[in-house]
């Protein structure tokens, strides 16, 4: 597994592809993976808890969770991401653009989606390789892949997980002295104004 970004040196499949004029077509793979067993149940009413992967000129992309502030995107060979049960394939369509051009536009995304900013409801694989077949081939992923994030988002299961990974559309203060002092002083500030 590779992190991006990566190294800005060409690698060999990079440069027979140069050698070769550089394939532009290539399909666009969405594959799926179980993130537990469960989904073998699931999966016939449409809901499940899903890893998806994004599988273009015979690599794949995902996006994944670490605690820094670097990219969280990687590289894998397709339909074998670590850690994950592969379910299946789901062609997405046709793409022009060379495994140059490609690498590029991944790493140009992968600076919105660093390892830390990762969240199981709100930011996950799903919502990454979203974003990628928009963007490349103008469909989404299908409903069902990231349909159990979207159903505890937005209903009142949200209120059953555990607090670190609830989302939540109102912020709390932080309820730190010099926080609540500077805000003290403003409002101050603002009421001798008037």
């Amino acid at each position: 597994m590779r992190l991006f970004p990566l190294s800005s040196s060409p690698s060999s499949s990079e440069t027979r592809e140069q050698a070769n004029g550089g394939s532009s077509r290539s399909l666009l793979y969405l594959n799926v993976y179980d993130l537990t067993p469960i989904n073998n149940y699931l999966y016939w009413f449409g809901l499940g808890v899903f890893h998806s992967g994004v599988e273009v000129h015979g690599l794949e992309y995902g996006f994944g969770a670490h605690e820094y502030s670097t990219s969280g995107v990687f590289e894998v060979e397709p339909r074998s991401c670590p850690g994950f049960i592969f379910r299946r394939s789901v062609l997405l369509g046709t793409i022009n653009m060379s495994r140059s051009e490609f690498r590029l536009f991944i790493e140009k995304l992968s600076r919105k989606y660093h390892g830390n900013t990762y969240h199981l409801i709100a930011k996950n694989c799903n919502h990454f390789t979203d974003e990628v077949c928009k963007q490349l081939t103008g469909k989404p992923i299908p409903g069902w892949v990231n349909r159990m994030a979207r159903l505890v988002s937005g209903s009142f299961c949200n209120c059953l997980l555990p607090e670190s990974i609830q989302v939540t559309a109102v912020r709390h203060l932080p309820n730190h002295p010099a926080y609540l002092m500077m805000m003290g002083q403003n409002l101050l500030h603002r009421l001798l104004l008037i």
